[in-house]
């Protein structure tokens, strides 16, 4: 192990008056060395440049581990031995984690890897380089780092292991290149991705098997299979598509995302791609994201009247929190900015903050948020307050400090729509709470909940009538006709094409707000909601089903058959 530089602070002078540094006179003071041996290691350090420690041992001065002894003492690190350093792979898995270049760390002779409470080590030939230092910084995240001290054999035999890996990385890396570069897979590539688009996909699935390539498509929410390929063509269509979402095609051992644009048609569509590594091969998903999507008017919502009119009350109150729940695709962004297009009456200031952001509106601020860069949800609606605007719009709720900064601003005169993942409308009050929201403050901003799902619609002509249990029939509303169909024999997914919201409304009333400040469990508020006239999202989808819009098994399928 390598002495540190030493800081000049550290330098103290000796009785003969001479400048001694720190690590100098704790080997004297030990009579590790006489002031002989280590003047004449200064001399040789003049000239060759090495660190005094390095040169000690080198002359049989010091014994290693009384150097590390020292080294430990001067700068209060621990020693580890060979049995508790980190594997290669953990090595490795640390420094994809931290953002860390292996080669980097092959440079600075140095390795990585998380310590028993979650802080990054590292144990480095020079464990005083500022660059390691500079490196640790912007690596560490929120975590502590905790620097170690090792055998200089044990971390170059690491590190000659590190630098094996490297150069294999480097030969696949290029052999996947021409993989990836290859022309059938380039074709095949853009194939799925033209074919994807052109279908109305929402996600595009490409999965290996051991002896099968799956790719499947998600049209309407539901899977389905496009093709499925030779399990030896996986390697190349993977590079491809990580060689296009700016990825390192070499790293298999780790999840990864990224992002790629392809103009389609005259149509400009972004895609996320993320991988997963699965025992037989990474499986990656693409998220279709389309930048030219059509803003829906309310009524183009496909709500029924009582709903209609809730909603258009909510979104044209002055002030408070309107929340939209449902799972990721069920549409919640969609009915937001309808809501939007309802209020924009040019007016107003509305500032969006979203991740993506998925419909461009003339008028309106649109921010998009970079995690990557630390600029958040929470970050991005700090700066939005000194915009001075009248509506806000945030694309999701995730953390406690949006959801204070959220509730804070409807508090102080904003009306505020957001998006969060719960299961049914009231489920959103007990998120805010898990999220720390005091229930006083949350009754005081809350104006209305809303949960949503998306069904397939029918097409007609291949759907027959049907006749559902007598237990389906006594949930459906009773002011819902009773033109139940379902698909005809031998169709199945053919029956559908489109989709239609169902919803679960609830606005806040005096009960309600009581309720909620007092800290009411859910069930309580739901039952408040029910004797109000509250339909749940499966009523409402039955709703669908008896007008012929939709079928019950859809009905089954996006929302439970609570009778609660």
């Amino acid at each position: 192990m390598a002495a540190a530089a030493v800081p000049a602070a550290a330098m103290l002078k000796d009785a003969a008056g001479r400048t001694r540094s720190v690590l100098e006179r704790l080997i004297l003071s030990r009579g590790l060395a006489t002031e002989e041996e280590v003047d004449r290691a200064i001399a040789a350090q003049r000239e060759v440049g090495h660190r005094l420690g390095d040169i000690l041992v080198r002359q049989g001065v010091l014994d290693e581990t009384d150097l590390l002894s020292v080294l430990s003492s001067q700068f209060g690190y621990q020693i580890v031995e060979s049995e508790a350093l980190p594997t290669i792979q953990e090595v490795m898995e640390c420094a994809a984690e931290c953002s860390i270049a292996l080669d980097w760390l092959v440079d600075r002779a140095a390795v990585v890897w998380r310590g028993g409470g979650g802080e990054l080590v590292c144990c480095a030939r020079d464990p005083l380089h500022p660059l390691l230092h500079e490196a640790l910084d912007r690596a560490r995240g929120k975590a502590p780092v905790r620097i170690a001290l090792s055998r200089a054999r044990l971390i170059d035999g690491m590190i000659e292991t590190l630098r094996q890996h490297v150069s294999q990385d480097r030969s696949a890396a290029g052999s996947l290149r021409d993989l990836a570069e290859d022309a059938p897979t380039v074709t095949f590539v853009d194939g799925i991705i033209g074919e994807a688009v052109r279908d109305g996909a929402s996600d595009i699935h490409i999965e290996p098997d051991e002896r099968q390539l799956v790719v499947r498509f998600r049209i309407d929410g539901v899977l389905r299979v496009r093709s499925v390929e030779a399990r030896s063509r996986f390697d190349a269509i993977s590079s491809r598509l990580k060689l296009l979402a700016g990825m390192d095609i070499a790293e298999r051992r780790l999840p990864q995302d990224g992002r790629m644009s392809r103009r389609i048609g005259g149509e400009k569509v972004d895609f996320r791609v993320s991988t997963l590594p699965g025992a037989h091969g990474e499986s990656l998903v693409m998220r279709l994201l389309r930048s030219q999507k059509q803003i829906l008017r309310l009524e183009e919502l496909g709500m029924e009247p009582d709903h209609h009119a809730v909603l258009r009350r909510l979104i044209h109150a002055p002030h408070g929190v309107i929340l939209v729940s449902g799972p990721t695709g069920s549409g919640k962004t969609t009915t937001l900015y309808a809501g939007l297009h309802e209020i924009k009456d040019g007016r107003k200031k509305i500032v969006t903050v979203e991740d993506p952001v998925e419909y461009m509106m003339e008028g309106v601020t649109q921010v998009q948020v970079r995690s990557d860069i630390g600029y958040d949800f929470a970050r991005a609606l700090r700066s939005i307050l000194r915009q001075d605007p009248d509506i806000i719009m945030v694309g999701e709720i995730r953390d406690a400090e949006t959801a204070s900064i959220a509730i804070q601003a409807a508090l102080t005169g904003h009306l505020v729509l957001s998006t969060v993942h719960t299961n049914d409308a009231l489920g959103a009050v007990g998120r805010l709470m898990d999220m720390g929201v005091e229930p006083f403050l949350l009754a005081a901003a809350l104006r209305g909940v809303i949960a949503q799902r998306l069904v397939r619609t029918v097409v007609p002509e291949r759907c027959v009538p049907d006749q559902p249990d007598p237990a389906i029939l006594a949930r459906t509303p009773s002011s819902a006709p009773r033109n139940f169909v379902r698909p005809g024999q031998g169709v199945d997914d053919a029956a559908y094409a489109g989709r239609l919201a169902v919803y679960e409304m609830v606005a806040i009333d005096t009960v309600l707000e009581a309720a909620i400040s007092r800290g009411a469990p859910a069930s309580d508020l739901r039952r408040i909601a029910r004797e109000n006239g509250m339909r749940t999202l499966f009523e409402d989808a039955l709703m669908k089903a008896g007008r012929g819009q939709t079928t019950v098994q859809e009905a089954l399928r996006v929302a439970v058959d609570d009778a609660t």
